[in-house]
């Protein structure tokens, strides 16, 4: 299912971790669904320094975050922007079908993240966004955790099948 150049970004992830003070930031993905990634850009001289990413999700979520920050490093700004979720699948050697759509999610994170450095060297100011999902019960009238998809009383606060904290109301 997963060769070995993505167990391994899976496995042992390059450049984990948060920039304080990043001078770009781009997050994208849906709690809900699963996976969230949000990518952390230092950038010196046009090219990019550094570069760390935190990530929630699957093994290929990860191992994409991780590749991509691979490929990244060192780039210019208009050389990252060229980067595409097939150079990010190829540079992996591939992913599962059904996993592709994690490829795309890490692009769709750089690019956001280079586009609010280019907004902050512009003097474009957004106020910090606060996370905030609806509720939706996609089952019916039933409630279920979002993280096992196991069947909860409405207003839980928590799930004992996977023992995740359960911050909205369900």
């Amino acid at each position: 299912m997963y060769n070995q150049t993505v167990m391994d970004h899976f496995r042992n992830p390059r450049n984990v971790g948060v920039i304080e003070n990043a001078d770009g930031v781009g997050e994208v993905g849906n709690p809900l669904c699963g996976d969230i990634m949000t990518i952390y850009l230092k950038v010196e001289d046009g090219r990019i320094q550094d570069i760390k990413f935190q990530t929630f999700g699957c093994g290929s979520a990860i191992a994409v975050s991780s590749m991509l920050t691979e490929i990244a490093i060192g780039k210019t700004i208009e050389e990252a922007r060229a980067i595409t979720n097939k150079d990010v699948a190829e540079a992996l050697e591939g992913l599962p079908k059904n996993k592709l759509h994690c490829s795309n999610l890490g692009a769709d994170a750089l690019h956001l993240a280079l586009k609010d450095y280019e907004d902050r060297l512009a003097g474009v100011s957004r106020p910090e966004t606060k996370r905030k999902e609806n509720h939706e019960h996609s089952h019916g009238d039933k409630c279920y955790c979002p993280y096992c998809d196991v069947e909860i009383t409405e207003g839980a606060i928590f799930c004992d099948v996977c023992q995740s904290s359960l911050e909205e109301e369900h």
